[in-house]
C-alpha cells in the first residue's frame, strides 16, 4: 500500500495466521493498528469486543478501516455436531455483533474487510469458479452465505463492505499445510483420497497483500476470491511438496481414514475439489509474487 495515505486500522482475529501478518505488515506501512480483543485489553493499541454481543464502540469511532477475521479454525477439530455449531456462531453472530456496531457509530469507517471462504462454491468438481458462480451445496457454503449476509448492516449504513474469499493459506505457521509439512519431512506425505480434486491456494504474503489491496480500493465491493491464478489437483499438490522438500511422498490416505478422523471436514475441507479463480483480483491488476505453487512452497521453504 505504498503512497497511500497513514489510516487507523481496527483489525480482529489479530492473533491468527493471517492476523498476525497482516497487522505486522500494516504497521509497517505506517498505519496505526487496534486490535479487537476478547481480553482485558493491555495497552493503548487494543479494544475490548465480544462477539456474542458487546464492542467497545468509542476505541472504534474514527477509525478508517476495519478487517475482521475472527473465527473458529475450520479444521482445528473434527466437525461434531457441537465443533459445527461453535464454526457458525464464532463467524455468523461475531460479524453482525461487529456490523451493528459500526452501522451505529457517530463517523463510521469507509471500508469493513469482512472474511469470508471459497467453501461458499461448495463442490466445483473440474469446473473453473469465480465471483459469478452460484453458491454451492453443504454445511460450508450455507454457513459462509449466512456469514456474509451477517455484515449486511454495516452495508445498510453506507460502509464498503468487502467479503474476501479465501483459499487454502499456505504458510508453514498453520493452516493445512502446516498440519502436512512435519509429515512430509519425514517421507511419510502422499495423496489425500484420489488425489484429483482441485485446490484453491494462496500464498500467505499473497494474502495480505491482496487484504491491504482491498482495504485500499474504493470500487471493491462484495464478494473477491483471494485464491492464486493457478489451482492445483491434490496429486500435483503431493508431488510438488516432496520435490521441494527433496523427499518422497509415496502413500495415499484412503477418504474412508479421513472421514473416520475428521467427520464433515473430510469431504468439504479435504476432498472436495475446488477449482476456484481470483478474477476480481485479476481485474483490478493485482499481481500475485506467487502465482504457481511452486514458487509459494519455495518461499515457505526459505521462511523460518
Amino acid at each position: 500500500m505504498a503512497n497511500v495515505k497513514s489510516m487507523r486500522i481496527a483489525v480482529t482475529g489479530s492473533t491468527g495466521l493471517i492476523g498476525t501478518a497482516l497487522v505486522r505488515a500494516l504497521r509497517e506501512d505506517g498505519h496505526g493498528v487496534m486490535r479487537l480483543v476478547r481480553k482485558e485489553p493491555e495497552g493503548p493499541d487494543e479494544a475490548r469486543w465480544d462477539p456474542s454481543g458487546k464492542v467497545d464502540t468509542a476505541a472504534l469511532e474514527n477509525v478508517d478501516a476495519v478487517v475482521h477475521l475472527a473465527g473458529a479454525g475450520i479444521g482445528d477439530r473434527p466437525w461434531t455436531q457441537s465443533y459445527k455449531r461453535l464454526l457458525r456462531e464464532s463467524r455468523v453472530v461475531g460479524t453482525r455483533t461487529l456490523a451493528d456496531a459500526l452501522a451505529g457509530l457517530t463517523r463510521p469507517p469507509r471500508v469493513l474487510v469482512s472474511g469470508s471462504a471459497v467453501g461458499f462454491y461448495g463442490d466445483t468438481g473440474d469446473q473453473a469458479a469465480d465471483e459469478s458462480s452460484p453458491m454451492g451445496r453443504g454445511f460450508l457454503a450455507e454457513m459462509v452465505r449466512d456469514w456474509e449476509a451477517a455484515a449486511q448492516p454495516a452495508a445498510e449504513a453506507g460502509i464498503r463492505v468487502v467479503h474476501p474469499r479465501t483459499g487454502i493459506v499456505l504458510s508453514r505457521g498453520g493452516g493445512i499445510l502446516g498440519k502436512l509439512l512435519p509429515l512430509f519431512r519425514l517421507g511419510l506425505g502422499g495423496r489425500l483420497g484420489g488425489g484429483r480434486q482441485w485446490m484453491s491456494w494462496i500464498s500467505l504474503h499473497d494474502q495480505v497483500a491482496a487484504l491491504r489491496r482491498l482495504i485500499e480500493r474504493d470500487d471493491l465491493a462484495g464478494p473477491v476470491n483471494l485464491t492464486a491464478p493457478e489451482p492445483v489437483r491434490n496429486t500435483d499438490f503431493t508431488r510438488a511438496l516432496g520435490r521441494t522438500l527433496h523427499r518422497p511422498a509415496p502413500f495415499r490416505v484412503p477418504s474412508f481414514a479421513l472421514r473416520a478422523a475428521l467427520n464433515g471436514f473430510a469431504d468439504e475441507g479435504l476432498l472436495v475439489s475446488q477449482r476456484v479463480l481470483p478474477g476480481r483480483l485479476t481485474e483490478a491488476g493485482f499481481t500475485f509474487i506467487h502465482p504457481d505453487l511452486e514458487s509459494a512452497l519455495e518461499s515457505v521453504q526459505r521462511s523460518r
